[in-house]
């Protein structure tokens, strides 16, 4: 087998590749923001590669990939493991569930945390065709991993990105929670049927508006943006209405520094029943009726609006009114959220857990924005 060390040249969908023990670590956050802000919901989220993969041509007929996976459990939860994902000319060929590896056991009631370690893992894909054949193999949205090497049975070569690229920013949903495999994550199966290359920066519990994502963002290669804002500040009961709109507003203005005329669509909360009209914070709980399930409630004061606390519904008229008096920006669209998911939604696809849609939810989402973004006429539409 020939023995391919990862670098840059083979993986998109990051800001970087952090050097370790064992091979490389990826990162959606360049190193700056995790020095400035080490939240660990933060550190935690942008280590785990949603939306990114290793892409190369190759008539390889075995294809391994060797990592070390790290994830955080929680215990009496019997949560699923990562996914590997192969595609092999735009065809999801092959699907390896992660094994071994690294792991945080967190008890909920008490906060406790005991680090377990374990050995490396090898995902093998082989019977490939002997051809060429561009590959892309997905990477977990839901664990983190060091990329240690890549083994095939023929040569390799790096592929040069040819593609339009689509930057997009939101909550847990955007990075995939729910979801059964990283090109099942809604952001993947929008660009997929794009076909656009996909940096995601979906940050579970970490889209608060934060000013160093926008530069992020503002600083990035990109043809076309979405920023998904709304439900993590509501979830976290972070702002009130004076300070979220403003806040927003800087967020876009950051971004419109680096891409003036890029087209830009802003998009509020999906429906969730349990923020529509209570503001947050939000809990999460073994449920106990459901053997290992989770269940999320918001738990402020419904009273409380009169204060300006911040429910769905206030969210989305104040982000529609914003967009509104940003009418000067001709390329900046705003998109409701329930368009992609709502109240009709929640009754023939609930969210299992109150607050995340499943794995065939995060298809019909990533459909519904595909359907308004990429097609004739849609903000995306005219993009080559």
């Amino acid at each position: 087998m020939i023995r391919t060390a990862i670098d840059a040249t083979l993986v998109q969908g990051v800001a970087e590749l952090e050097g370790t023990r064992r091979g490389v670590r990826p990162h959606r956050l360049p190193g700056w923001v995790r020095d400035q802000f080490p939240d660990p919901q933060l550190l935690m989220a942008e280590a785990q590669p949603s939306g990114a993969r290793l892409t190369f041509r190759t008539p390889a007929r075995t294809i391994e990939l060797v990592s070390h996976p790290s994830r955080v459990s929680y215990r009496g939860l019997d949560r699923p493991r990562g996914c590997i994902d192969l595609v092999v000319d735009g065809i999801l060929t092959a699907t390896r569930e992660l094994e071994d590896g690294d792991f945080v056991e967190v008890d909920i009631p008490t906060g406790t945390r005991e680090f377990h370690s374990g050995p490396s893992h090898t995902a093998t894909f082989d019977d490939l065709p002997l051809r060429d054949k561009l590959v892309d193999i997905w990477l977990p949205h839901n664990e983190a991993l060091e990329l240690i090497e890549l083994r095939t049975d023929e040569p390799i070569a790096a592929v040069v990105p040819s593609r339009p690229r689509w930057v997009h920013h939101g909550s847990s949903i955007s990075q995939g929670s729910n979801a059964t495999t990283p090109t099942r994550i809604w952001p993947v199966v929008a660009a997929q049927h794009g076909g656009v290359d996909l940096y995601n920066l979906g940050l579970g519990g970490s889209a608060l508006v934060d000013g160093f994502t926008a530069r992020v963002i503002r600083d990035s290669s990109a043809d076309m943006i979405s920023v998904k804002l709304g439900i993590n500040v509501a979830n976290f009961d972070a702002m009130r209405l004076r300070a979220f709109v403003p806040a927003v507003h800087a967020f876009l203005d950051t971004v419109r520094e680096g891409h003036p005329r890029t087209p830009l669509v802003l998009i509020s909360p999906l429906f969730c029943a349990i923020q529509e009209d209570t503001p947050g914070p939000v809990t999460m709980a073994l449920e106990t009726s459901r053997a290992g399930g989770v269940r999320f409630a918001a738990t402020g004061d419904q009273e409380g609006q009169g204060s300006e606390r911040l429910t769905l519904r206030v969210i989305r008229e104040a982000m529609a009114s914003l967009a509104q008096r940003r009418s000067q920006d001709a390329n900046l669209h705003y998109l409701n959220g329930t368009d992609l998911y709502g109240p009709d939604d929640a009754i023939t696809h609930p969210l299992p857990d109150a607050l995340h849609p499943d794995g065939e939810t995060h298809r019909l989402i990533g459909r519904r924005f595909a359907d308004y973004a990429f097609t004739p006429g849609g903000p995306f539409g005219a993009i080559e």
